[in-house]
C-alpha cells in the first residue's frame, strides 16, 4: 500500500523542464555517433560524388543545435522537421541521387534546409508482362502479404493519359491538371511530344503504371524492360496430310508471299536455339529468295506458270511436282506514284535496339528510295493514336526524316486505333491510279482497345474495301505476334515480312521495293486437280495457314493473297504415283461414289499428271480471271540432277523448313544432305542470301547433335 501511495503521489508531480542545452549535445552526439559509423560502411549507391545524407544532415544540425538562441524554438523545429523527412526518404530509397554540395551550403545560407524529393505517385512500367509475374515469387507468408499490397497499390493507381484531344496550338499534349504529373523516362524532365511518339525533351509516357517493387534501377537511371520470351505467338498450324485422289482429288490454297518465317528462323539459329516449329512455314521459307522463273512478257496476263516434275530426294518412292509463277516486273520509271502512310508502333514494348531504332533506320532506307512525287505520312500508337507528319511530298525528304528521327518509344499499346488513324489519312491523300499503301511496323503486342485477332481481323476487312493495301512489318523479340501480323496482312490485301537486321529491312524495303510496294494482282488463288489414273496420293508442302474450300476457288468475294512487281511464288506437292509401294491409304472398296462421270479423266486427258489453275483480279477490279496449265509428260524430268538450279535449290529449301518444322516424310533427310543439294544448285549469289542459307543448315545440324 505505501509503495502504491508513493507511486500515485509521483505521478501529480510535475516534470523539472528539460534543459535545452543538454538536449541539444545529446542529440548531437548521437548524430555524430552514427556518422562515425556510416564512415566505415560503403557509401549508399548512387552517392559516387557528394556527401552522404547523414553527414549532411549533421552538417547542417550541429551548429545549429549548438546555439542556445536556437535550441527548443520553432525555428529549430522548420529546420528538424524537414532535414528528418529527408533523411529518412534517403535511407530508405535503393538507390539515392547524387547529392550537389553547391546547392546544399545555398540553402544553409539563406537558412532553408534541403526540399525532401518530389513525391512519385505513379511509375512508368514498361514491361508488357503484368507486374506481380516479373517479381521475385514470395516463399512466405510475408512475401504473399507483399504481392497482395503490391496489387491493391496497382489497383488504386490513377493513370496519367492525355486524350488525343488534348494537344495545343503546337502539338504539345496538355493534361489535366487534376490527373497529376506526368511521369517520364530517363531524366526528370517534364515534356509533353506533338503527338504520341514524337519528344523533344525528356518522354511523356501515355499510360503510366502503379508502384511496384522492382530490382535497384542501373547506373543511367532507365527503367528496366522486362521480358519473357514465351509470350510470343504463332498460327498453330499441323502439316498438311497425304491426301489420297480418289476421294479428295483437288488443292486450293492462296497465295502467299510473305518471308517472315525465314528471318523468324535466321534469328533463332544465329542465336544459338532451335526454331519453334510452329514459327516456321515453309512457303514463306521456299519464297524469301528471289528465283529467276520465266516471266510473262507483258502486263496484259501478269502471270507465267512453269511447272516440273521430279524424283524426291528423300523418297525414292514418290515424286515432287514443282510450281513456278513469276509476276510481271514493273519497270522503275513506269511505277505508279505511290501514297504511303507509315503507322509505327511506338509503344513501352519496342524501346528495344532491335525495335524502334532498327524500325527508324529501316524506313530512313524507304525514304532515300522514294519519287519526288510520292506522299509519306506517319502515324504513331501508344495508348493513344496521333499524326505525327502530315501528308508530305518525297521530294521534301529531309522533313519526312526528321520526323522519323523524333520517334520515342514509351506507354501501352493501342492498335486499333493507330490503324483507323492510318486508313483514314490514306483515304484522306489517296492517288487514283497509283498506290495507296499503309506500312504498318510493330512487334505485334498490341494490348489497349481492341486487340483480339478476330476484332483487328474485321477492322482490316472494312478498310480494304477503300483500295487501300497493307504491308506488315515485324521487329524484335520477346513479344512478337506473328499470329496476329498474318491475320492482319491476309486479310488487309497486303504481305509480311520480319525485320531482324538493317540488310533484311535493305531487302524488303529497297532491293524488292517494287514488289513490296506496287502489287500487280490481288486475291490470287491456286487449285490444282490430280488425275487419278496416274496420281494415288499428294501432300501440298506448306500453306497451311492459306487453305481454301474447294468452292472458294471460283467464288470472287473470298480474299486471297497478293502479288506485287516482279513477285515469285513457288509450290511444291509430293505426289505419290499409282502403284508406289509409298501409297499410304488402302483402295476404296466400292470406289468414289460421289465421283461425278465429268471428272474422270477423258481419253484425250489420260496422258495428264495434274490440272493447274489460277484465278487472280487486277488492282481495283472485281472480277477475276483465270490462267490454266496442263501438267504431262513433257514436264517430267529423270533425275533431280536434271532439274533447273532454282527448282533444286527451291526443293533444298523446302527439305530444310521439314525437318525444322519436324515433318516425319523427312526424318531420314540429314542436314548434311540439304546443304549438299543447296550447294550443288546455289548458282549466282549476288547478294549472299544463298550462302547465308548453307550458313544455317550448319547451324541447325550443329544444334540438333546438342
Amino acid at each position: 500500500m505505501t509503495v502504491d501511495k508513493e507511486l500515485e503521489k509521483l505521478s501529480r508531480t510535475t516534470p523539472p523542464a528539460a534543459d535545452p542545452e543538454a538536449r541539444a549535445r545529446a542529440l548531437a552526439a548521437a548524430m555524430q555517433a552514427f556518422d562515425n559509423a556510416q564512415n566505415n560502411a560503403a557509401a549508399a549507391q548512387g552517392n559516387a560524388k557528394g556527401w552522404r545524407p547523414s553527414s549532411i544532415i549533421n552538417w547542417i544540425w550541429s551548429p545549429a543545435m549548438n546555439k542556445k538562441f536556437l535550441a527548443g524554438s520553432a525555428l529549430a523545429t522548420l529546420l528538424v522537421i524537414p532535414a528528418a523527412g529527408y533523411l529518412t526518404v534517403e535511407l530508405s530509397r535503393n538507390g539515392s541521387p547524387i547529392v550537389d554540395q553547391t546547392e546544399i551550403a545555398g540553402n544553409l545560407s539563406q537558412n532553408n534546409a534541403p526540399k525532401p524529393a518530389e513525391p512519385v505517385t505513379a511509375a512508368p512500367q514498361l514491361s508488357e508482362t503484368p507486374a506481380e509475374e516479373s517479381r521475385p515469387h514470395p516463399s512466405s507468408a510475408a512475401g504473399g502479404a507483399q504481392v497482395a499490397q503490391d496489387k491493391e497499390q496497382q489497383a488504386t493507381a490513377k493513370p496519367v493519359t492525355p486524350q488525343a484531344s488534348e494537344f495545343d496550338a503546337g502539338g504539345v499534349a496538355v493534361l489535366n491538371k487534376s490527373e497529376g504529373s506526368a511521369a517520364t523516362l530517363g531524366a526528370a524532365k517534364r515534356a509533353a511530344p506533338a503527338a504520341p511518339g514524337m519528344v523533344a525533351q525528356g518522354q511523356l509516357l501515355a499510360e503510366p503504371m502503379a508502384v511496384a517493387p522492382s530490382p535497384v534501377p542501373p547506373a543511367d537511371g532507365r527503367a528496366q524492360l522486362q521480358r519473357d520470351p514465351d509470350r510470343e505467338r504463332f498460327a498453330n498450324a499441323a502439316a498438311n496430310p497425304i491426301k489420297s485422289v480418289a476421294t479428295d482429288p483437288v488443292s486450293t490454297f492462296s497465295a502467299d508471299v510473305d518471308s517472315a518465317s525465314y528471318s523468324f528462323v535466321r534469328r533463332s539459329l544465329t542465336g544459338g536455339a532451335m526454331p519453334d516449329p510452329q514459327s516456321v512455314r515453309v512457303e514463306e521459307m521456299i519464297n524469301y529468295f528471289p528465283y529467276d522463273w520465266p516471266r510473262p512478257d507483258n502486263a496484259g496476263q501478269p502471270f507465267k506458270a512453269t511447272v516440273t516434275v521430279m524424283p524426291t530426294p528423300w523418297n525414292q518412292d514418290t515424286q515432287l511436282m514443282h510450281v513456278a509463277i513469276k509476276g510481271y516486273d514493273i519497270a522503275p520509271a513506269t511505277t505508279p506514284h505511290a501514297n504511303l502512310v507509315f503507322l509505327i508502333d511506338v509503344s513501352g514494348s519496342m524501346d528495344e535496339p532491335d525495335k524502334l531504332p532498327l524500325l527508324k533506320s529501316a524506313f530512313r532506307l524507304l525514304v532515300n528510295r522514294l519519287k519526288p512525287d510520292d506522299s509519306v505520312s506517319i502515324v504513331t500508337y501508344a495508348g493513344n493514336a496521333g499524326t505525327v507528319l502530315e501528308p508530305t511530298r518525297g521530294a521534301e525528304k529531309s522533313k519526312i526524316l526528321a520526323a522519323i528521327d523524333r520517334l520515342e518509344a514509351g506507354g501501352s499499346t493501342g492498335g486499333a486505333e493507330g490503324i483507323e488513324a492510318a486508313y483514314d489519312l490514306a483515304k484522306r491523300a489517296f492517288v487514283k491510279d497509283g498506290v495507296n499503301r499503309v506500312i504498318l511496323a510493330t512487334d505485334g503486342d498490341f494490348n489497349v482497345g481492341p486487340s483480339s485477332d478476330e476484332d483487328l481481323k474485321r477492322i482490316i476487312e472494312e478498310k480494304r474495301k477503300d483500295g487501300i493495301f497493307l504491308t506488315v512489318l515485324g521487329f524484335g523479340r520477346g513479344s512478337l505476334n506473328d499470329s496476329l501480323m498474318q491475320t492482319l496482312a491476309q486479310n488487309g490485301n497486303g504481305s509480311a515480312a520480319y525485320i531482324d537486321t538493317l540488310a533484311e529491312a535493305q531487302k524488303t524495303l529497297v532491293e524488292e521495293a517494287g514488289s513490296t510496294l506496287f502489287p500487280i494482282a490481288k486475291d490470287v488463288k491456286f487449285q490444282v486437280e490430280f488425275n487419278p489414273e496416274r496420281i494415288a496420293e499428294y501432300r501440298l508442302i506448306g500453306y497451311e495457314t492459306r487453305a481454301l474450300n474447294r468452292e472458294d476457288f471460283n467464288n470472287d468475294r473470298v480474299d486471297a493473297g497478293d502479288i506485287g512487281s516482279g513477285h515469285s511464288v513457288t509450290a511444291i506437292y509430293e505426289i505419290t504415283p499409282k502403284g508406289s509401294p509409298a501409297v499410304m491409304n488402302d483402295d476404296l472398296r466400292y470406289g468414289a461414289a460421289d465421283k461425278a462421270p465429268a471428272e474422270t479423266a477423258s481419253g484425250a486427258h489420260q496422258g495428264e499428271l495434274a490440272f493447274v489453275k489460277m484465278r487472280y483480279k487486277r488492282p481495283g477490279e472485281d472480277q477475276s480471271a483465270l490462267i490454266t496449265t496442263p501438267v504431262g509428260e513433257g514436264n517430267t524430268v529423270a533425275t533431280i540432277d536434271a532439274a533447273p538450279q532454282d527448282v533444286r535449290f527451291s526443293v533444298a529449301v523446302a527439305a530444310f523448313g521439314q525437318k525444322l518444322s519436324r515433318v516425319p516424310a523427312v526424318d531420314a533427310y540429314s542436314y548434311q544432305a540439304i546443304a549438299d543439294l543447296a550447294a550443288a544448285s546455289r548458282g549466282t549469289d549476288h547478294f549472299g542470301y544463298r550462302s547465308d542459307f548453307l550458313g544455317l543448315v550448319r547451324l541447325a545440324d550443329g544444334l540438333s547433335q546438342r
